[in-house]
């Protein structure tokens, strides 16, 4: 089972140790099995207990995966690795298409508000014991979500979007909980759930947001949570439709303890109508990014949800970090009232030239996804192959395998630095690269 690795140790902790040493250094690899619990601790003269509380350890770590009689092994992509090392290095004089990015040219320059946030920030020092929250962030967040249609609820302010899911989730689930998750969706999620000890449930996806029928499935099998992409899904630029909402929201209403996590990162950059889900589960949280807006380093993200899951989560934000930067929220609030982003011009920008690439690409057999935010999903036969094919035509895109679980293979290209005399060029690699043929959807 273990080939040549022996499992040492004693007391629960030193197990887990030797295990995590031994998946570091590559001694057991992704997949292998572990040895059953009452097994080791026979092998090890301890008691099952012992053995149970270090499988624990791991499962919380991220480390090992267990689903029930077929035993615990070691994770397929250990919390340690991370999707993210799953990418494309990019030689000289190639074109990065595969980071991610928005576009520089449309972030707003950061002096002034910062400056303004620390001339007030002069006038009026934040102390402990105040507020988390910037009180005219809190007035204007909340306006923003009337506005959109989402429920009432307590506003608070996390370190992105990223921090809140994780928050959100620890805040209500236990390890060996199951999540429903987008499939292909946004990696560091995909990472994410495993690292917290929770076991991940595809769910398909269309240009309308997750498959009603998917997340029946995942729900009635025991799924407790659901994470779903509002708009600007990443990777595939999916975006909720009216009708897709009404036909999730049925879905949901058939389970109403399922904790529902909505991400809006696409806000202030998308043109499409938000159509939130929120309101018929008894926990849901939104959350809203400043990151595609006004620049990745902003790290800030206002998050929403019903009363109890924003006091869990704020209570356990102040046991740590205790707020986000109150400097760093009132400069967020001058970039909101000085209008730094025009959210129209952005949208119609990435709006442009998604849809100049998706038509280039169409002309040439080529099916492609991207229906809102700055990334187009491509169907492809082999992944690996189009991946090498296009980095030697002088482009670099993301490799679908950072996005999946179970979808079919597929890439990611970032429209967001593109031009217009790049669709024709672009489009013609991406040709030469994926072998045409029928129109393949990436579900």
């Amino acid at each position: 089972m273990l080939g040549e690795y022996r499992i040492e140790g004693r007391r629960a902790a030193d197990i887990a140790a030797s295990v995590e040493r031994a998946v570091g250094s590559g001694e057991l690899e992704p997949g292998q099995l572990l040895p059953p619990m009452r097994e080791l601790a026979e092998r090890l003269g301890v008691n099952p207990n012992t053995v149970a509380a270090a499988y624990r350890t791991l499962r919380e770590r991220g480390v090992i995966e267990t689903a029930g009689r077929r035993g615990s092994r070691v994770r397929s992509k250990p919390a340690t690795t991370g999707r993210e090392y799953v990418r494309v290095e990019v030689p000289e004089g190639v074109r990065d298409v595969a980071h991610g990015n928005p576009d520089p040219a449309l972030l707003p320059s950061l002096a002034e508000a910062f400056a303004a946030a620390g001339r007030q920030a002069d006038n009026h020092p934040v102390r402990y014991g105040e507020d988390a929250v910037e009180p005219e962030l809190g007035r204007l967040a909340r306006a923003d979500l009337d506005a959109d249609g989402v429920p009432d609820g307590p506003v608070m302010v996390t370190s992105g979007s990223l921090d809140a899911i994780e928050r959100v989730l620890a805040a209500h689930l236990k390890p060996g909980d199951a999540v429903a998750v987008e499939d292909p969706g946004w990696g560091s999620v995909l990472d994410l759930a495993p690292a917290l000890g929770l076991r991940t449930v595809g769910v398909g996806v269309d240009d309308e947001g997750p498959l009603p029928d998917d997340v029946r499935r995942a729900l009635a099998g025991g799924a407790r949570a659901l994470i779903v992409t509002d708009r600007a899904q990443n990777p595939t630029g999916a975006a909720v439709t009216a009708a897709r909402a009404r036909a999730l929201r049925s879905v949901l209403a058939d389970h109403p303890e399922t904790l529902l996590i909505e991400d809006d990162h696409g806000h202030r950059i998308v043109d499409l109508p938000l159509h939130p889900l929120a309101g018929v589960t008894r926990h849901w949280a939104l959350v809203r990014s400043a990151a595609k807006a006004y620049g990745p380093d902003l790290r800030l993200a206002v998050l929403t949800g019903d009363a109890v899951t924003i006091d869990r989560v704020h209570g356990r934000q102040r046991l740590g970090p205790g707020w986000v930067s109150r400097l760093l929220q009132r400069a967020v609030v001058h970039l909101w009232t000085t209008g730094a982003v025009d959210a129209v011009a952005v949208s119609d920008a990435y709006r442009r030239r998604r849809d100049a690439l998706i038509s280039a690409l169409r002309t040439r057999g080529v099916a492609a996804y991207g229906r809102s935010g700055m990334n187009v999903w491509i169907p492809v036969p082999d992944e690996t192959g189009a991946v090498a094919r296009l980095l030697h035509a002088g482009w670099a895109v993301a490799p679908g395998a950072r996005f999946r679980l179970g979808a079919p293979p597929g890439i990611r290209i970032t429209v967001s630095t593109l031009g217009p005399d790049d669709m024709d060029p672009l489009a013609d690699a991406v040709a030469s690269a994926v072998e045409p043929g029928p129109a393949r959807r990436y579900v």
